[in-house]
């Protein structure tokens, strides 16, 4: 949903790329709610952390304890930011009991990258 947003809102003058420690698949609920938004990220493939794209980048946003707890040590040129949202394919209930977190995650997302927009233009995004 990241790199769905990030690209949508970001544009290209900032390259965005999605990876991770390990690759889960994509998750049709993700699909789904992103649709509601008007973007479509079911074409995304989840991919593995490249180090030399890591390494390359400017800013790593991580989205949860686990993905920043893993992460692999970058240099200290590079910014990082955590985004300490709750992992939405862990949600239990029912289908309409995990969209909602879905949807909620989604939501928390879209603001975060649009503060990069804001962070971008000279103000500051709280970490």
């Amino acid at each position: 949903m990241a790199e769905g947003f990030a690209k949508a809102i970001l544009g290209s003058q900032w390259r965005v790329a999605s990876a991770g420690i390990e690759a889960h698949g994509l998750n049709p609920l993700a699909v789904q709610v992103m649709a509601e938004k008007g973007i479509d990220i079911s074409h995304n493939q989840s991919k593995m952390i490249d180090d030399n794209y890591l390494f390359s980048s400017d800013l790593v946003v991580t989205l949860c304890g686990d993905a920043r707890d893993r992460c692999p040590i970058t240099p200290p040129q590079i910014k990082r930011l955590h985004w300490p949202l709750a992992d939405p394919a862990q949600a239990q209930g029912t289908e309409a009991q995990k969209l909602t977190v879905f949807r909620t995650v989604r939501d928390e997302i879209e603001k975060r990258v649009e503060a990069l927009v804001r962070v971008d233009e000279g103000s500051r995004v709280d970490d």
